[in-house]
């Protein structure tokens, strides 16, 4: 059912600049297309827009038009604020200045902030067809750029010069690694067998399956496996019949337990999410932040985070499933706190544990900028994957195919191996 690229799936590249530079005109230009409102009137952009092109040899992109950096007043502060939150997300970032103007903090800080996230950065002088000849970029602009170490494009929305330039400019300055490893694809070989045990989820739109299994099958597809997908119910069933040992079982998480208990010791086992963490953040961090579970007592705060916002119904495995388990583990109530889709607290530094699903909504960079964000609040982070495998008892097993996170795990020592929760 993916006609198109998620746009998780695509470099998120954001245009930053202050109000009136041009942002939103460079973006119609850019994609060819009228998808940001354009007006004399400052601050006539006010949300983050967000429009999905290609542009080669990059291939699929996500370019996100923003507020402007020197918004004034209330909501202006916040429109900024939102802004800033942008940079969590972003692969390459354009920073607009008009041409002969002068940078000031703003572009001083968005600059800065992307050093400190190791994103790279272009500087683009907008509005070039209105400066002089002699003017072009702009003599402070130009000392500011080479002082940055900032590649500088001159373009004009109005005529098109330079567009293409700054197309090209892009697809040589983002990241080679902004993808992630792949999912699965370099745990097995051509024509090994990948089985994928896939429950129906019941928040799935009808006659879909849910994004991590869509892009796991796919991945599968392009490493030249044989690929076989079934519901746990029928995992002996479909084991007994191929006939030779797959190199890989997946699972959803909330089957981790059955599928252990039906997948032999000798074939290699792990979960859709815990493949998402490798793939979309660090597994080691995720692996570590594991025995912060076991040190939770009743009362603590834990965050639940998801990536999607999906309508929560029946045994959801954020709002119940992974709760109730934890109650279990810890013997008592916890102080739960939930946040979906862009929103992630401010004050990680209050919780004992933040739990964050498998981010197949997300870019590579949300997760890493989320993991350092924890980090540098002290909080521990496991995902959902990670923490179903560790409270029933198999996330050794489940670790077996990533040695460098398998390393990183440390098991209950009062127990000697995982602790285990009733399904």
């Amino acid at each position: 059912q993916m006609r198109k690229t998620p746009r998780s799936n695509r470099p998120h590249i954001a245009i930053f600049g202050k109000r009136n530079v041009g942002k939103s005109s460079l973006l119609n230009a850019v994609t060819g297309q009228d998808v940001s409102l354009v007006s004399a009137v400052a601050g006539t952009t006010t949300d983050p827009v967000w429009k999905a092109m290609e542009i080669l040899p990059l291939g699929p992109v996500v370019f996100i038009d923003t507020a402007g950096l020197d918004d004034r007043g209330q909501l202006g502060e916040l429109r900024v604020e939102r802004t800033r939150r942008i940079l969590e997300r972003t692969d390459l970032a354009l920073v607009v200045i008009e041409a002969g103007a002068t940078p000031g903090p703003e572009e001083e800080g968005i600059v800065a902030a992307c050093a400190e996230r190791d994103v790279p950065v272009l500087g683009v002088a907008s509005k070039c067809d209105l400066a002089g000849a002699g003017e072009r970029p702009g003599a402070d602009l130009a000392a500011w750029a080479a002082g940055h170490g900032l590649k500088l494009i001159c373009v004009s929305a109005a005529t098109g010069d330079g567009v293409w330039e700054l197309r090209e400019a892009i697809a040589k300055a983002a990241p080679d690694n902004w993808e992630g490893p792949p999912l699965l694809g370099d745990l097995v070989s051509p024509g090994d067998i990948v089985v994928l045990v896939t429950p129906i989820d019941l928040e799935a739109p009808k006659g879909r399956l849910i994004l991590p299994q869509v892009q796991a099958l796919r991945d599968a597809l392009d490493h030249d496996t044989w690929a076989v997908v079934v519901r746990e119910n029928r995992l002996p069933e479909a084991l007994a019949a191929l006939g030779r040992r797959p190199a890989l079982v997946v699972t959803d998480s909330q089957a981790f337990a059955q599928v252990d208990r039906d997948t032999p010791p000798d074939v290699p086992l792990t979960s859709f999410s815990i493949l998402f963490a490798r793939h979309k953040g660090d597994l080691s961090t995720l692996v570590a932040g594991a025995a912060a579970i076991d040190t939770l007592r009743p009362g603590d705060p834990v965050l639940i985070a998801e990536s999607c916002t999906h309508h929560p119904i029946g045994d959801d495995i954020g709002r119940v499933k992974i709760p109730g388990w934890l109650r279990e583990r810890v013997g008592g109530e916890l102080d739960f706190t939930w946040a979906a889709g862009a929103d992630f607290p401010a004050d990680l530094d209050r919780y004992k544990l933040i739990v964050h699903c498998g981010a197949c909504m997300f870019n590579r960079r949300t997760v890493l900028s989320r993991l350092h964000r924890a980090g540098r609040a002290g909080a521990p982070v496991v995902n959902y994957g990670v923490l179903i495998a560790h409270v029933h008892g198999i996330l050794r097993r489940a670790l077996a195919p990533f040695p460098g996170a398998y390393a990183a795990y440390t098991p209950p020592a009062a127990a000697g191996a995982e602790g285990r929760v009733s399904q």
